[in-house]
């Protein structure tokens, strides 16, 4: 009987020290955000389209998906840059991917229409 409770012990101590993952991949998405918002110039703005383009390729957490608003903030970064169709998709699988944000996005679509 001791036996048994010291195993069960072990069991539950070690199991306690496995490795959490996260749902979500980010990458360095929060730096170069960052970045961007401070500097705002042509080379943050780059990095930024390139931080993009890892967040959304590149997905290794325990959802295998884009991390909900990416697909959106790269939206209004690509409207910024003048890329309307582009911006568009991008809301586009926003809100496919998080159907929770389709009035958001609709009212943001509804506002690049006029």
């Amino acid at each position: 009987m001791k036996h048994i409770f010291i195993i069960n012990i072990i069991i539950v101590l070690l199991s306690g020290c496995a490795t959490p993952t996260s749902l979500y991949t980010w990458s360095n998405y929060s730096t170069l955000a960052h970045n961007y918002l401070k500097n705002s110039d042509e080379t943050s703005t780059t990095k930024l389209f390139d931080g993009y383009d890892e967040v959304i390729n590149n997905q290794r957490g325990t959802r295998s998906a884009v991390p909900p608003g990416i697909y959106a903030d790269y939206a209004f970064l690509l409207l910024e840059q003048g890329e309307i169709e582009r911006a568009r998709e991008m809301l586009s699988k926003e809100m496919t991917l998080y159907p929770e944000s389709k009035v958001f996005i609709e009212h943001i679509l509804k506002m690049i229409e006029e």
